[in-house]
């Protein structure tokens, strides 16, 4: 194989910069695809990188696969969000623009940063969140919540550190106070409440959670090293 690059299009992604060419080859999927579309591109890769075209869920659903297949060590993965608020754009310093994004998808250094996993067989790579919220939290041994708290947001952390970031958000009529802690694992026991990964809701209700950090790190090409 030739190509530079293998794209992941997914869902309704599109950009005239993103076409089949000299360096690399387009392949079209669901949004946020699964196994039988995921799986045999990332077996054919050989020296090609893997490019995500899509949105933050859809990244979250390729890392997924990785993660299953045990692949995460030996294989850079790079993004071009089609939302220019992609949260794991801001989070990574990623560009937004197509082209931009697109040149260092193929060319940039993968950097290893922290993947978050939760209990129910799920990954977090942007912006996990819940709330509003009435329980007792922990950050490892740290008590982050007792009582209620408008949001928590929970991401990996940008500067490594022990894996995750937790920012508990507290909202009043005029103020808004943010208090963050870093962690390994993040665990809730709460009142029944929505959970939120990378743009996608759980199916229902939850009245315990956790994040955690995974003992393998993603491969992201940031062009950092």
């Amino acid at each position: 194989m030739n190509v530079r690059g293998i794209v992941l299009a997914c869902g309704n992604s599109q950009s005239p910069m993103i076409t089949d060419g000299d360096r690399l080859e387009v392949r079209r999927t669901a949004a946020r695809p699964g196994k039988s579309e995921v799986d045999p591109v990332v077996a054919e890769l050989g020296d090609a990188r893997l490019v995500v075209h899509g949105t933050d869920a859809d990244l979250n659903a390729v890392v997924l696969r990785l993660l299953r297949t045990e692949r995460l060590a030996d294989t850079p993965v790079g993004y071009v969000p089609s939302d220019p608020a992609s949260e794991v754009a801001r989070l990574w310093g990623l560009p937004t623009d197509p082209g931009r994004a697109l040149d260092l998808a193929l060319a940039g250094d993968p950097d290893r940063v922290p993947l978050v996993r939760n209990d129910v067989g799920g990954v977090l790579v942007g912006l996990g969140s819940l709330g509003p919220v009435r329980g007792v939290g922990y950050g490892d041994d740290t008590v982050v919540l007792r009582g209620q708290a408008s949001r928590i947001e929970v991401t990996p952390d940008p500067d490594g550190g022990l894996g995750l970031l937790v920012h508990v958000v507290h909202k009043r009529l005029l103020t808004r106070k943010v208090r963050t802690t870093s962690a390994r694992a993040f665990q809730l026991g709460c009142l029944p409440v929505q959970v939120e990964s990378d743009g996608v809701a759980h199916p229902r209700p939850m009245g315990k959670w956790t994040w955690y950090r995974h003992t393998e790190d993603l491969r992201l090409v940031r062009g950092v090293r």
